[in-house]
């Protein structure tokens, strides 16, 4: 077993399952490359990185390519082999490419409440509707991702006093140490939770499930299935000049609902999970000045 097998099977445990598929694969891509050009992947110069970073920039975007050299300067280190990510030529290759291609990364149509009742009264009544009701629920009052949306559990619901609910979030991406996180749900939401139980016959294991051709319910529904089921509410109710909805629509457009709110930004980063203004602001950035101002 070489170095490189060597690190990823260590890093199982400590890092999360999503984190080491990245780091593998982007180093399976560089790695590829180095023997297409006979380097020595973990001891190459600044020089022939910066060429592997020019030959990336002519396919890929400036966002997947500083994703990639940030994986590869971590193995680097892990490895304590050469590591070419700091060095100047890199350095300026990358704002070279930055300049020339760079974007601003498209920001998710945002699921307003709104939106979200327009999506929920087209929902049929039968099981397929009431899952996907439930769905649309869950994403825009918890602000979730969409892995973190499908991992809710039945028994993760939780019943407090003065007729409170909430739901125990137990991993995150910003969690790595699953410390959890207690998110508070509407008495809606827990009773939309409590009457899905009844109507699949099950009271644990995960909430949001995929069906089977006879619609008995799957044990689980997949994080991609999100983006496929609100495509296809969105048509259904003659919703498409709003832009494409995705999973992540939950988190941008119950932020703007706080935003309009005069909810603050330190509150919006609490209930969605943000660690820094940096990465709640980009959720928000494509909307008018007034929102702005209630920022400031």
């Amino acid at each position: 077993m070489d170095k490189i097998d060597l690190l990823f099977d260590s890093l199982e445990g400590a890092y999360a399952p999503n984190t080491i598929r990245s780091y593998r694969s982007d180093y399976m891509h560089y790695a590829t490359w180095c023997q297409k050009y006979q380097n020595n992947p973990l001891n190459i110069h600044g020089e022939q990185f910066a060429n592997y970073i020019l030959q990336m920039g002519e396919n890929l975007t400036v966002a997947t390519i500083q994703r990639r050299v940030a994986n590869l300067n971590s193995i680097f280190n892990l490895t304590k082999s050469t590591n070419p990510t700091k060095e100047p030529v890199v350095i300026l290759t990358i704002k070279k490419l930055r300049r020339k291609f760079g974007k601003p990364q498209q920001q998710a149509t945002p699921l307003t409440y709104d939106i979200l009742t327009k999506l929920k009264n087209i929902c049929s009544n039968d099981i397929v509707g009431i899952r996907n009701r439930l769905l649309l629920q869950l994403g825009y009052e918890t602000m979730r991702r969409r892995s973190e949306i499908c991992q809710f559990r039945f028994e993760d619901l939780q019943h407090h006093g003065n007729h409170k609910h909430a739901l125990l979030l137990r991993h995150s991406k910003t969690d790595q140490y699953n410390q959890g996180k207690i998110i508070p749900i509407s008495g809606e939401l827990s009773e939309m939770i409590l009457s899905w139980s009844l109507a699949i016959d099950q009271d644990t294991g995960y909430i949001l499930r995929s069906f089977k051709r006879n619609l008995s319910a799957n044990p689980s529904l997949t994080p991609a299935s999100i983006n496929h089921i609100l495509k296809d509410l969105q048509k259904q109710a003659s919703l498409n000049q709003i832009g494409e909805l995705s999973g992540h629509s939950f988190r941008v457009g119950a932020a703007i609902d706080l935003l309009d709110k005069n909810i603050s930004l330190e509150k919006i980063m609490l209930r969605g999970g943000w660690k820094s203004e940096t990465s709640a602001i980009r959720y928000l950035q494509s909307w008018n000045d007034r929102n702005w101002q209630i920022i400031g």
